[in-house]
């Protein structure tokens, strides 16, 4: 079973969460590789509270961090989507963050990049944000090249402390793509239901 299709790309459908999901999320994404960067493997609880705050965020926002499962064999590959930033001390705090989690073995075969060129061409067509931001830490330079890539400049000066994940997690640096320097990049192929 598989989620309402929101964004659909050339390999991927990005899709709503469904009951079946969390059981994958928690088997593919809740791993010590995959968390590395993310504050560490999630409790039972810390994750249950995690999928219900993403099905909550579809229900009422109308978008989240949707679940990406690979159109060839529909195998459940990570997430990737938008919120509202909230971390307290954020200068940032309530613009339109993207984000995006994957499987270890999905890793460097250009499914995050797809997914997110698609979610940003989602929150630009859709939800009208100035800019759209990305957070992570200074060690995590896989997501940092990936920014990059996504056309997003770093903005030092809105780098800031963030210590509910430990020392090494601590500096979070912010990435950001303005709805100009998007609407210059060439549309990646996507239909949006």
């Amino acid at each position: 079973m598989s989620g309402v299709v929101v964004i659909e790309t050339e390999r991927l459908r990005l899709c709503e969460w469904d009951a079946d999901d969390g059981a994958a999320f928690a088997e593919a994404c809740n791993t010590p590789a995959v968390m590395r960067w993310l504050g560490g493997v999630l409790s039972p609880a810390k994750l249950a509270a995690a999928i219900e705050r993403y099905t909550r965020w579809q229900s009422e926002r109308g978008f989240t961090f949707w679940v990406v499962r690979r159109k060839a064999d529909a195998a459940w590959l990570g997430f990737c989507g938008l919120k509202f930033a909230d971390t307290p001390a954020s200068p940032v705090l309530g613009e339109l963050e993207i984000a995006w989690r994957f499987r270890e073995d999905a890793w460097g075969q250009g499914y995050a990049r797809e997914a997110a060129r698609a979610a940003l061409a989602y929150a630009f067509d859709r939800l009208d944000p100035e800019r759209v931001v990305a957070v992570t830490v200074p060690g995590n330079t896989a997501s940092r090249t990936l920014m990059e890539r996504l056309g997003m400049r770093r903005y030092e000066e809105l780098d800031h402390a963030d210590d509910r994940f430990g020392p090494e997690l601590t500096d979070a640096i912010i990435h950001a793509v303005t709805r100009e320097e998007w609407s210059r990049q060439a549309s990646p192929a996507v239909s949006q239901a």
